[in-house]
């Protein structure tokens, strides 16, 4: 038995412009439009779901504008050299993204905001990002990395790449798409999170069984006030929302 993460899902007030903006900033595709309640975006190309690669972005509706409390999961985006991460930076910055101070300091990576306030980096170029695609990682701060790459990497089947007391980080065993990090931090978690991650089960595999499986590992139920819907609500250790969701 296993999961895979398929997509971020991030939360908006205005789902069909907060997905404007990152399908331009992927340079990905809108592939579902604006449905009233949310807007899904994916590379380029024809659309299989899941895809075999990326991890796509769901962007959903609701009604509580995003407080001043920095997201403790964001993207980070990949660049090639120099030239593209300004490049890059000067056409989201075009695209609405404005500078995002969360105490970074003086650092070689750009820290942004999209149109809604949530934080994202432009990195500067890594090797360890070459193949990634745009989004070279989905970031989760943390007060204990080791923790979190144990209950993720049993969670999911993806490949523990590195584990530290500060960081820790793990990819598809396929070598394709993002990483998933974790980098400790100081502050702890106190809002639900405007970004989280959603898991599928494979084909063949029991979603109840999945579940079962996640608590035995650490998850919680959560009730944000879902209501009766065909997918899981689940907390982490460190209290960061995810949803596993039905094959059909």
């Amino acid at each position: 038995m296993a999961l895979r993460p398929v997509q971020v899902n991030i939360k908006a007030l205005d789902h069909a412009a907060v997905a404007r903006f990152w399908a331009e900033a992927l340079d990905w595709s809108i592939v579902n439009g604006a449905s009233g309640v949310t807007t899904y975006i994916a590379p380029v190309g024809d659309f299989v779901w899941p895809d075999p690669a990326a991890v796509c972005i769901d962007v959903v509706a609701v009604q509580e504008p995003k407080t001043t409390t920095k997201n403790r999961v964001h993207l980070d985006l990949a660049t090639t050299s120099a030239a593209h991460r300004t490049e890059l930076v000067a056409r989201l910055r075009a695209l609405g993204a404005t500078p995002a101070d969360v105490g970074q300091g003086a650092v070689p990576w750009t820290v942004l905001a999209d149109p809604e306030g949530n934080e994202f980096c432009v990195l500067e170029p890594r090797e360890i990002y070459r193949d990634t695609g745009p989004i070279a990682a989905v970031v989760v701060d943390c007060t204990d990395p080791r923790a979190m790459a144990r209950f993720w990497g049993g969670a999911i089947d993806w490949t523990l790449h590195e584990v530290t007391d500060d960081h820790a980080a793990l990819r598809s065993a396929k070598g394709v798409g993002p990483y998933l990090e974790f980098l400790r931090t100081p502050d702890a978690k106190t809002a639900p999170d405007r970004l989280h991650l959603d898991l599928l089960p494979y084909p063949g595999d029991d979603e109840a069984a999945e579940v079962t499986r996640l608590r035995t590992l650490g998850a919680t139920d959560l009730d944000l006030g879902q209501g009766a819907v065909p997918w899981t609500v689940l907390a982490d250790p460190e209290g960061h929302e995810f949803c596993v969701l039905a094959l059909s």
